[in-house]
């Protein structure tokens, strides 16, 4: 058997050096693009992706109110989605005192309420709540709120992700593969419609609807487990499906996979009537040109509708000027279809060798050229809504998140002007070609007439052939039978050495018998598949020597896989930008926190527990002390007694001082006023700087009974 090396080209056409360098400068860029995108992504891992901003709540977060309020508000950026258990509010030991239904306030979706009980006692009371933005992504937090004074609270509430993050990983995961099967998919229909049908381009677009539609089937099952919070196994309770297909992400992803199901039929069409040829050109024109107004107007239908499944559902779909950002949304998202789709499907026809004419690369060039003016001028206005100024693009993670992408976008640029470079030389290089082609395809067709007109003449002959031969062959057939069964059985090379004066027999025609070959390859069916082998390695070297041959189409093709490298990691970048809040929306909650009582401080009180014993056994007791914020400036300073069974009780006396050596400064005794049984409070007390502080408490439980007990104190900075 020849070796497959011996068939390479080996005079001034050989690349395989060339073709190595280029490989591994491709493997370069690719690593070094996706490393950028790890380490951007490690910055911006702790970041909240959340898009609906809570902007004030009433009451105040950390706020104290005189009476019990009838119910709590929450205001929110953006609208959002809520479910009966959106809004918790829990006493200082841990119960639920709310009535167990949310609600929008007035009909307002970003606004939510929660009615509360009424009788509730003086304490802290803890807000936790979770909702889902109008932009499909999970929001939740807590805050905390007093009724008369603060006291010591013993709820326990979620502090971490909205979603769990092995189901935020996988469905970031679908996102991105439903994304990138929606441009292949897209990308490979138009390429092949208007440029050039191959099988490797039907393997893009098919491989693209296969992949849009698994996306979007596990992004459906995945939607109630990423909203609620709950880890991989609630998957499994499909029971839950009805509640997310009432929800707007979950109608989209439902409407998505319907459309996916006509889509399959536009691919059976494209790839079968349309692009069979059946070798009158006249009659496959027709048939094409009768299609072709149906599978463009299917076509157009097809990608419009998938793309408002994507604008109905997130950034688009909320903020200001929805109703102009989700026709944009949707023209940006077939723009990216066209163009890293289109790339996708020119690279690997280029690779396969697969002939193209210089007409099909130049008419995706223009394409190319349109996709990428739609992308700049809609990627400008989604900018400007969803950053809202040039402060955010560097210190929102939104903004930073767009620089990554608009650099990307350049790069590719770049990449796309050397593309058009190679495609320009390609058009004045292959013309001569072209013509040579087209004349060796009319000599063929010419050619064919002659084996035609002979073949009866040779069917006639053939047929007395084996009229008289066929005693001959019988008779051999059994000689030879005998002889194979006293032979060892033989194959490989030495099978090919004692055929050869038979095989050399039958294809001179001089032989008795002309099926003799056929006859040695139907006996030996390993040598008739190693000969296989050998001829469609042969045929495969021929193709890639030829395709290396034309410098041009070989410089073209790597800059072709050059760009679609590039859009590979500028699409995980757009799927990351899609789960990120806008810089607008981050910049709405900074400038809400700022206005918070207190400034833009909310920090949780320190509170101290000090156990007392004055000697007699009613001396016995504990002491709470709570300084909220902890922080330097003012502070509010609260002491709760209780006796060793949690009850409040009155003692005649308490005293309170803050000592910071570290600095010298103090004591700074704190004059204290009662305000009810066991509850003594200093509405401000000043604390100069950050450090720990000592705090001296002393109570006194009689005339004569008094002890003093000291802490520490950490006052944050």
């Amino acid at each position: 058997m020849p070796s497959l090396t011996s068939l390479a080209p080996a005079g001034p056409t050989a690349t395989p050096s060339r073709t190595t360098a280029t490989a591994r400068r491709l493997m370069a860029i690719c690593g070094t693009l996706l490393a950028a995108l790890l380490c951007a992504l490690s910055v911006g891992a702790s970041s909240a992706s959340a898009h609906a901003a809570l902007t004030s709540t009433d009451p105040a977060d950390g706020s104290v109110v005189k009476t019990a309020p009838r119910e709590v508000t929450l205001n929110f950026s953006e609208g959002v989605l809520l479910s009966g258990d959106s809004v918790r509010v829990l006493d200082p030991k841990g119960k639920r005192v709310d009535t167990g239904k949310t609600a929008h306030v007035g009909g307002k979706s970003s606004t939510a309420a929660a009615g509360l009980h009424s009788g509730l006692p003086d304490g802290t009371y803890t807000v936790a709540w979770k909702a889902v933005s109008e932009d499909s992504h999970p929001v939740s937090g807590a805050f905390t709120f007093s009724i008369g004074a603060p006291s010591r609270t013993t709820a326990k509430v979620p502090t971490g992700e909205a979603s769990d993050s092995t189901v935020s990983t996988l469905y970031g995961i679908g996102r991105y593969a439903a994304y990138g099967g929606f441009a292949a998919l897209v990308g490979g229909s138009v390429f092949a419609g208007l440029c050039r049908s191959s099988r490797p381009v039907r393997k893009i677009a098919v491989g693209g609807w296969v992949t849009v539609f698994t996306a979007s089937l596990v992004l459906l099952l995945l939607r109630g487990p990423y909203t609620d919070g709950e880890g991989i196994g609630g998957i499994l309770d499909l029971g839950r499906l009805g509640d997310v297909l009432s929800t707007k992400p979950g109608a989209a992803l439902l409407s998505r996979l319907l459309l996916l199901g006509a889509a399959a039929v536009f691919l059976a069409v494209l790839f079968g009537s349309y692009t069979r040829r059946t070798g009158e050109r006249e009659a496959d024109a027709r048939r094409r040109q009768d299609l072709a107004f149906g599978l463009g107007f299917g076509g157009t239908v097809m990608a419009v509708g998938l793309s408002a499944t994507w604008a109905m559902a997130e950034h688009a779909s909320v903020g200001l000027q929805r109703q102009l950002a989700m026709p944009v949304d949707m023209i940006h998202l077939i723009a990216v279809g066209v163009w890293l789709g289109g790339l996708a499907s020119l690279a690997v026809t280029l690779r396969a060798g697969e002939p193209i004419g210089r007409a099909a690369v130049r008419r995706f060039s223009r394409l190319a050229f349109g996709s990428v003016v739609a992308l700049v001028v809609t990627g400008l206005y989604q900018s400007w809504r969803q950053v809202g100024s040039w402060g955010a693009l560097t210190d929102t993670e939104y903004g930073r998140w767009l620089l990554v992408k608009v650099g990307l976008v350049a790069v590719l640029l770049g990449i796309a002007a050397i593309s058009r470079r190679w495609t320009g030389r390609l058009t004045d290089a292959t013309a001569d070609t072209a013509e040579e082609t087209d004349a060796e395809a009319e000599a063929e067709s010419a050619s064919e007439a002659a084996p035609a007109a002979s073949a009866a003449s040779e069917a006639e002959a053939t047929a007395e052939a084996e009229a008289e031969a066929g005693t001959k062959a019988a008779v051999k057939a059994g000689v030879k039978a005998g002889v194979k069964a006293a032979q060892p059985v033989r194959t490989g090379a030495a099978d090919a050495a004692v055929d050869t004066p038979a095989d050399a027999e039958t294809e001179s025609g001089d032989g008795p018998g002309d099926g003799a070959g056929s006859d040695a390859a139907d006996d030996d069916p390993e040598r008739a598949a190693q000969l296989a082998r050998q001829r469609a390695a042969k045929d495969k070297t021929a193709t890639l020597r030829e395709r290396d041959a034309d410098r041009e189409r070989s410089a073209l093709r790597r800059s072709v896989i050059a760009e679609t490298i590039v859009a590979v990691v500028l699409l995980a970048v757009a799927t990351v930008l899609s789960g990120t809040q806008p810089g607008r929306a981050e910049t709405e909650q900074a400038s809400a926190s700022a206005t918070k009582p207190g400034g833009q401080l909310n920090v949780d009180p320190v509170s101290v527990l000090v156990p007392y014993n004055t000697g007699p056994k009613s001396g016995r007791g504990k002491a709470v002390v709570m300084i909220e914020p902890a922080l330097p400036g003012d502070n509010a300073l609260h002491v709760f007694t209780t006796d060793l069974a949690d009850r409040p009780v009155d003692v005649p006396e308490v005293k309170l001082s803050l000592t910071l050596k570290s600095k010298g400064i103090g004591p700074l005794r704190i004059p204290l006023e009662r305000l009810s049984t066991g509850h003594w409070s200093a509405k401000t007390v000043q604390l100069p700087m950050a450090g720990t502080w000592q705090l001296s408490l002393t109570v006194r439980t009689s005339d004569i009974d008094q002890v003093t007990e000291t802490r520490n104190v950490k006052v944050a900075q």
